[in-house]
């Protein structure tokens, strides 16, 4: 329980274990980093009947989170547009990301929600990578994501719509042999928060899923098998992701975490 005095008034306020105590400039600082690390658990009680009838785009949805998203928003009766760079479309490329979105938009008259799960992860010593390939990483993993936002904008307007992007655990502490794909999650973190402020008087929102360490062909592709049951499923991921969709929160970093179930 803590006292704050006024002028001529003592105010009772209730405790909290997330209050924080600032006593010298430092500590300012801390908090700031703290509460722009602050993540949340989205409600699994959030029904997805919400999504009937909603346009949905998701670049790289032809595997995968993408893929997952892309059916289970169908089964709830959405109209899902999917992309990717196996289909012609390369985030990478803002032409790419533009003309797919003016195609759909075309089509339907809206667009609701557009989800970017394109990415790449590769393993190496910054020392050992060539500058091509470092250079491929960052073009798909963070100016894709600006890409996907950027050109999002003018549609999500109209709709009052959201943007959601992805990043990963590593990107609040840079990882030794993927070094580049950390810091671009790092990235993504920062531009969602940035734009969440820019588009507060625009009714757009964007927010960022950070799931757990997931099973897809991506990540089997750069760490082998793993032990089952040690990875966090992908439709766990989809499920999260289109539950956000429906909420109101913006410049949100959202945990998706396999829940425990052993006593």
């Amino acid at each position: 329980m803590i006292l704050k005095y006024g002028l001529d008034k003592v105010y009772v306020v209730e405790g909290d274990v997330k209050n924080m105590k600032i006593t010298y400039p430092s500590d300012i600082y801390v908090a700031d980093r703290l509460f722009q690390m602050k993540n949340i658990e989205y409600s699994e009680d959030l029904p997805l009947k919400g999504l009937k009838g909603k346009v949905i785009v998701i670049f790289g949805g032809t595997s995968g989170v993408g893929e997952c998203t892309a059916s289970l928003a169908k089964k709830f009766g959405a109209n899902v547009y999917v992309t990717s760079r196996r289909s012609g479309c390369d985030v990478s490329e803002y032409c790419d990301v533009e003309n797919f979105l003016k195609k759909v938009h075309e089509e339907t008259g809206r667009t609701d929600y557009v989800i970017n799960t394109a990415g790449t992860l590769k393993i190496g010593k910054l020392t050992e990578r060539k500058i091509d390939d470092i250079i491929e990483d960052i073009n798909i993993n963070y100016l894709g994501s600006i890409n996907v936002a950027k050109a999002s904008i003018p549609y999500l307007k109209e709709s009052k719509g959201s943007v959601q992007l992805y990043t990963s655990s590593s990107y609040t502490r840079g990882r030794a042999m993927y070094s580049i794909y950390s810091s671009t999650k790092a990235g993504i973190v920062n531009l969602v928060q940035a734009l969440s402020e820019e588009l507060s008087d625009q009714n757009v929102r964007i927010n960022v899923i950070n799931p757990e360490r997931t099973a897809t062909l991506m990540r089997n592709n750069a760490f082998g098998e793993e032990p089952k049951g040690s990875l966090l499923e992908p439709e766990k991921v989809a499920e999260a992701s289109l539950k956000i969709l429906l909420t109101n929160l913006t410049g949100q970093v959202i945990d998706v975490r396999r829940r425990c179930t052993e006593p």
